[in-house]
């Protein structure tokens, strides 16, 4: 890297965000550690998010799709224009405590086999604070690629990762579009990039809750159930062709995401009415897990409870989701 580069490229993806936009600059441009630069991709914003972008003076690196892309497409583009050591990530809806760069940084100088760090992250509507993802188990440190596919504990606005491991997820298949993010991947995207680092680097993070991950709504991951279905067996095939002998290395998560992609897919199937079809498919799961036991009986309720069933759901502690 030049000598003039910064430390840390903070990537901000945006789409017409004016309404947190400002908050979300803010939390930045407070940080105690001030070595970064900012990519700002506008994803062809029609509201007043340039304005603001472009008010945060030379910090701000500012650029503008013609087009309106997919977020992965648009996380490769903002990629390419990072100069820094380190790429964070902030969406701009969320909002990060001042020390957060200065933590993790501190992180990745102590160890260069450290690949991502990550925070721990707060749920919040705006207004209070609706949990914690680190609360119900702490995450592993180190090698940690298998703890992560059985509980991903990496939200997007916590993550760092070090430069010369994201360049390393270039070398894929050209079938999978963009090393960095899959660009034929439009709800687990993010996640793929987090196993992928995790494979070969260690992952490390702070315990403190220092990102805060605005929630606009309970349901809208349940809504997209049937799409993480197809995306996690997608990634299973992917990881079967990336690392030679994953099947029988990794048998118990060849079993784990096989069952994670049926539950998904039979949550689907139970919105659209297909309450039969959808205990068919979980049939040899059913009795896996709590999760799996709630969901068969929560089936045999019409499609319509479904958003009823959803905050229900969320309302549960931790351990009783698993």
């Amino acid at each position: 890297m030049p000598a003039s580069a910064p430390a840390v490229s903070v990537i901000m993806n945006c789409l017409n965000s004016s309404r947190d936009l400002r908050a979300a600059m803010d939390s930045l441009l407070a940080q105690t550690f001030d070595d970064f630069e900012v990519i700002f991709f506008d994803n062809a914003s029609t509201d007043e998010s340039p304005q603001i972008a472009r008010s945060y003076g030379p910090k701000v690196r500012y650029f503008r799709g013609d087009t309106v892309v997919p977020l992965g497409a648009a996380r490769n583009l903002a990629i390419r224009e990072a100069k820094g050591a380190f790429i964070a990530f902030l969406d701009c809806d969320d909002l990060w405590r001042p020390e957060k760069l200065e933590r993790q940084v501190a992180l990745f100088r102590a160890d260069p086999r450290v690949g991502l760090v990550c925070t721990d992250t707060v749920f919040w509507d705006g207004k209070k604070e609706l949990g914690r993802v680190f609360a119900a188990n702490p995450p592993e440190r180190g090698m940690a690629f298998a703890p992560l596919m059985r509980r991903q504990w990496i939200s997007m606005s916590s993550a760092i990762v070090r430069r010369e491991a994201l360049a390393g997820l270039a070398d894929t298949p050209s079938e999978w579009k963009g090393g960095w993010f899959d660009e034929t991947l439009n709800v687990c995207e993010e996640a793929d990039v987090f196993y992928r680092i995790a494979h070969d680097w260690k992952l490390d993070h702070v315990e403190e809750p220092l990102t805060l991950w605005r929630v606009h709504g309970t349901n809208t991951t349940f809504r997209k159930f049937g799409q993480f279905a197809d995306e996690t067996l997608r990634i299973l095939e992917k990881h079967k062709r990336l690392y030679p002998g994953y099947e029988t290395e990794h048998a118990d998560l060849v079993a784990l995401l096989t069952q994670r992609a049926a539950f998904q897919k039979a949550v689907s199937l139970w919105r659209e009415g297909k309450n039969a079809e959808a205990r068919k498919i979980l049939a040899p799961w059913r009795g896996a897990s709590r999760k799996n036991r709630l969901f068969w009986w929560a089936s045999y309720l019409p499609g319509s409870f479904f958003d009823m069933a959803a905050k229900l759901y969320f309302a549960l502690p931790g351990w009783l989701r698993r």
